[in-house]
């Protein structure tokens, strides 16, 4: 069973002042809105409503937590031994891009994601969420352009993958993998960015997708010393 499958939401802010003062690693999820991010979270944490997926896109526009590890702690997150057997947060940031959304939460949001992504020192990773059918929007490249200084990894989902033909969906990995790899460091080196085809719908990509950001999180080590047990399993 995949560690993803035990998430449980945590905590949801509006402010950088109400983040959690956990100090276990955290992997945030990105996304223009309709890019199926919501869905691509719910199927990889093997859950139909974790995470939020609003019928009006664009309207989520706070930052939503679920932890690994502790029991039901989203019910408990005052108790601090509760929440000192997380292992690790998965963050569900606010899609980006919808038309309809006011001026004014608009600029509120960019700041929040903004300031986010770039100063969270708990932030291990960041999964891109992008429309496999129109890749990449302005405001993906703006996500790009935020979180790239930091030199932590990148793993872009180009989500609804199974709506291509196999020509059209190696052409749309190809490009991803083009622009993503045109971010180097001051010495050219380029930046731990990393792209797959995902379709929640089919569920292609799960394996390969929940592999990656097990390990971006550091906690394959655990799931090999879990596996290693002798008494794992006992009753």
């Amino acid at each position: 069973m995949s560690l993803l499958w035990q998430a449980r939401f945590f905590t949801t802010v509006n402010h950088l002042r109400d983040l959690p003062k956990t100090q276990v690693p955290e992997i945030a999820f990105a996304g223009r809105s309709n890019a199926g991010k919501s869905t691509a979270i719910n199927v990889l944490c093997n859950q139909k409503k974790l995470a939020f997926a609003s019928k009006t896109p664009g309207r989520t526009q706070h930052i939503n937590y679920f932890s690994i590890g502790g029991a039901h702690v989203g019910q408990h997150r005052k108790d601090e031994t509760r929440v000192d057997e997380i292992r690790a947060l998965l963050v569900d940031l606010p899609g980006y891009g919808y038309a309809e959304v006011s001026g004014s939460a608009k600029l509120h949001w960019q700041e929040l994601l903004g300031d986010y992504v770039q100063r969270r020192e708990q932030l291990a990773a960041l999964i891109l969420i992008v429309d496999s059918r129109r890749p990449f929007t302005e405001l993906d490249i703006q996500m790009l352009e935020w979180f790239a200084p930091t030199g932590k990894p990148i793993h872009c989902l180009l989500t609804k993958s199974d709506k291509l033909n196999r020509n059209d969906s190696a052409n749309a990995l190809r490009t991803a993998r083009t622009i993503l790899g045109s971010y180097v460091d001051e010495n050219g080196q380029p930046f731990p960015f990393t792209a797959q085809l995902f379709s929640s719908l089919k569920r292609s990509g799960l394996d390969e997708a929940t592999d990656r950001i097990i390990d971006l999180l550091g906690l394959n080590e655990e799931v090999a010393d879990e596996s290693n047990d002798p008494t794992a399993g006992d009753v």
